[in-house]
């Protein structure tokens, strides 16, 4: 299934960077630079799809081997349809790179959301695939294959190169994506209550969720009635081929309360290849930012707000400045939680970050967090911090205590690798959602008017209002009021006054704002709202980060090019202009 073939680095010396940084191969850098050598890669296919990785990647035959686990944290090519149960070690953080190319099945296709991208029949590729949570998902329905491509910010740009590389070979045969998966206006399955909600008692948590049949025999005759699950993070380590919206729906309705983790970036002064900044300002930023994709994961798996989710930054060695970044971008974290309605929850060694946090307990230059998940294997089943954090902080139901980890445990005749936890959680108080702090970030603006309910309305309410026509009370309710404010913003920019928020008039109060040049490397607020009204205007999803990459200068190219501005890739005047306008 595998050949090797001679490849040149077309990207010149930043891909040989990238490959060396994770040990694709060393090169002298005086060598790089002057002429960049010649790569072994190999040919992977499966299927019908082809593509080419470097030589040293691991090439996984799932069909030899279902159950082996599917984890990013070293290079692989996993290929084949995995199994239900994976054995996978409890705890796996970090990534590099990898794919996992499977057949396009029912199972499959249920995690496709209205980030996965399609290719044009006899295309292999999707050069414009949005990422999501440093994950690039593509339905290649002329091979019935789904790919899965997981990256860090740093081996984006390797990682799509690989995927540009796809071909189509003789083998190939359609398998169209089910229809339920294609729709960006499919409302997900909704998990029973807000998440873990009130529970006392013990749980654990797994790398991958486990199978349907693995949870119904531990429900049954294991003393847990709760599971961690990994649900986003760039830096993630294992794939989830079971997490779905139905999976989240089957288990809560089956009485397993469920808490949401997501691994993020990392303490500054660990080894750990993806680190927050040192610069507090900037690691609230990032903590911001994760908390976004927290938070779209979370929806697409019917996650509620009300829930808890929770950052998991890995044991360091703390220092002033690594404390203050950590705090800084559990912060950032928190607020940006608690603007969707979300309850904040940060795990992490009682012995390092826990004990931070303890110590800025009362201090108001840091936003708390709202819930504790905290490491020490000290075998007790309890919410007991000894001396690592003082029993009134977060002492009214906000406490989790892994207790122990990475052991084996099998009832019904699953086994799974898991660490043991201990839950003292309630419900709590969940923030308000408000315009200021609105979730506006959506992967597909579909088209909402009266009698339409959800985020979405209440995200237009939101816009209409900032746009000085009143809707009323943001409730995400789309009533009469909403109706006349609609077509009063839509009269205002000369659209067809419907009172219904299309894509026209979604684009025009998503970009609204001041209107600075912006292009490839620019960061910032205004970038978020370029990548927002070209998700709407394109009817396609942008990753919305606020960062202005590669994928956001195609969009831009994309739309000037069916606009007809002149296609630079540069946002000026004349395509902010255009926006603004809804076209």
């Amino acid at each position: 299934m595998s050949s090797r073939t001679p490849w040149r680095a077309r990207a010149g010396t930043a891909l040989l960077a990238v490959l060396a940084g994770i040990g694709a191969f060393a090169v002298p850098n005086s060598a790089a630079a002057a002429s960049p050598p010649e790569t072994v890669r190999q040919a992977v296919s499966y299927h019908g799809y082809r593509i080419e990785v470097p030589a040293d990647w691991q090439v996984v035959d799932l069909t030899e081997n279902p159950r082996i686990c599917l984890r990013f944290d070293r290079p692989a090519v996993y290929i084949g349809e995995p199994a239900e149960q994976n054995d996978c070690p409890a705890h796996v953080v970090g990534r590099t790179a990898g794919i996992v190319v499977e057949p396009l099945t029912a199972r499959s296709a249920d995690r496709a959301t209205a980030a996965t991208a399609r290719p044009q029949r006899g295309e292999a590729t999707a050069p414009s695939a949005a990422s999501s949570n440093d994950t690039i998902q593509i339905a290649v329905e002329d091979a019935g294959v789904l790919v899965t491509a997981a990256h860090t910010p740093e081996t984006e740009s390797l990682v799509r190169g690989v995927l540009a590389s796809a071909e189509l070979t003789k083998g190939a045969e359609r398998i169209d994506l089910p229809r339920a998966a294609q729709r960006s206006d499919a409302t997900p399955l909704a998990a029973a209550g807000p998440q873990p909600g009130s529970y006392l008692g013990k749980g654990f948590d797994a790398c991958t969720a486990p199978s349907q049949a693995a949870m119904n025999a531990w429900q049954a005759s294991s003393p847990y009635s709760s599971v961690g699950v990994y649900i986003s993070g760039s830096f993630r380590g294992c794939a989830q081929p079971n997490l779905t919206a139905s999976w989240v729906t089957s288990q809560t309705n089956n009485g397993w309360r469920l808490f949401p983790i997501d691994v993020g970036r990392q303490a500054p002064c660990t080894s750990y290849s993806l680190k927050m900044s040192t610069d507090p300002a900037t690691a609230k930023s990032q903590g911001v930012t994760a908390a976004a994709g927290a938070i779209t994961a979370a929806s697409n798996l019917g996650i509620p707000a009300g829930s808890a989710i929770y950052s998991d930054i890995e044991a360091y060695t703390s220092t002033a400045s690594c404390k203050a970044a950590v705090l800084s971008y559990l912060s950032g974290w928190t607020e940006r939680l608690h603007s969707s309605g979300y309850l904040s929850g940060f795990y992490s060694s009682a012995a390092s970050g826990i004990k931070d946090a303890a110590s800025e307990y009362n201090n108001s230059a840091y936003t708390r967090v709202d819930h504790l998940f905290y490491a020490w294997w000290n075998g007790a089943a309890d919410t007991n911090t000894g001396s690592y954090v003082p029993s009134t902080y977060w002492s009214s139901h906000q406490r989790i205590h892994q207790y122990a980890g990475e052991v084996t445990e099998s009832y019904g005749g699953y086994s799974i690798n898991i660490d043991r936890d201990y839950l003292d959680v309630g419900n709590g108080t969940p923030p308000t959602p408000t315009c200021t702090g609105a979730n506006l970030d959506f992967t597909a603006y579909t088209t909402v008017q009266s009698g339409s309910t959800g985020n979405l309305v209440k995200a237009a309410q939101c816009l209409l209002k900032a746009a000085g026509f009143d809707p009323g009370a943001p409730d995400g309710a789309f009533g009469p009021d909403t109706t006349t404010a609609a077509r009063n913003f839509q009269t205002s920019k000369g659209l067809t006054a419907d009172g219904a928020v299309g894509a026209k008039t979604w684009t025009a109060l998503l970009s609204r704002g001041s209107t600075p040049t912006i292009q490839n490397g620019s960061t910032g607020e205004a970038v978020t709202r370029l990548q927002r009204a070209l998700t709407a205007a394109l009817g396609r999803t942008v990753a919305i980060d606020g960062d202005f990459g590669s994928g956001t200068d195609q969009a831009v190219r994309d739309y000037q090019s069916s606009r007809a501005l002149t296609v630079d890739g540069i946002v000026g005047s004349g395509t902010w202009g255009a926006l603004q306008s809804g076209k």
